[in-house]
């Protein structure tokens, strides 16, 4: 297995910060060549920092399209979900046309918003940016350990979450990794494990997104080969 390429920063804050301008480079390049902009948002409190440098940015908004990496069966207006935390960071503050930002319809039960959002993953493929975030157990996006999924599909109907709600929805690996480039935005010292078992070779769910253009955008903190 090939570790992505990677950059360590001094904090969350400057990975934030640093995300924030590679997006809008992206953001940039994109509407210049292809007339559109097409981002796969991650949930956390990283891309949540950085969601909210981009809200303080000019870009032409009028042509960026933003897609949702996964969403909690909750609530459409529930505080958890991440089309929720995306509102209140940035598309709610910048003029993105509505129907450019399609949410999953979670609220609908994992299987019935799954089928739905598959088709519009698959009219938007490839996606110009995805961001993703990795859970301290290796997971991104709902992708779990442990659990199994039909590796041809664009989304997942996720069932049994390690953490509540149980019931979700995802993208695929494959659907993530259907991308011009990635970025991984990991920081906290809790990182440090996951991270260990990806560098010595363990297919966490993480590692099983293989994007030709990926860069790991780490802070000191998580980084678990200090001196080394």
């Amino acid at each position: 297995m090939i570790f992505p390429d990677y950059k360590i920063y001094d904090d969350g804050s400057a990975v934030a910060q640093d995300a924030c301008k590679r997006i809008l480079v992206a953001a940039e390049k994109a509407i210049a060549e292809r007339g559109a902009f097409k981002i796969v948002l991650a949930g956390g409190t990283t891309p949540e920092a950085s969601y909210r440098e981009l809200a303080k940015q000019d870009s032409d908004w009028s042509n960026w399209h933003v897609y949702i990496g996964d969403e909690r069966c909750l609530p459409e207006d529930d505080a958890e979900r991440n089309s929720v935390m995306a509102a209140r960071s940035l598309t709610a503050h910048v003029p993105i046309p509505k129907e450019q930002v399609y949410l999953i319809d979670a609220e609908l039960g994992a299987e019935t918003a799954a089928k739905a959002y598959a088709d519009i993953v698959e009219a938007a493929m490839p996606f110009d940016m995805v961001l993703l975030g990795m859970g301290e157990d290796g997971h991104t996006a709902s992708l779990f350990p442990g659990h199994q999924h039909n590796d041809t599909e664009s989304t997942h109907a996720v069932h049994g979450a390690p953490k509540p709600p149980s019931d979700r929805v995802s993208l695929s690996a494959s659907a993530l990794a259907n991308t011009r480039e990635l970025l991984m935005l990991i920081t906290g010292a809790g990182k440090q494990e996951p991270l260990s078992r990806w560098l010595a070779g363990e297919e966490l769910p993480i590692a099983t997104i293989n994007a030709k253009n990926t860069l790991i955008m780490l802070d000191e903190a998580a980084w678990p080969n200090k001196g080394k």
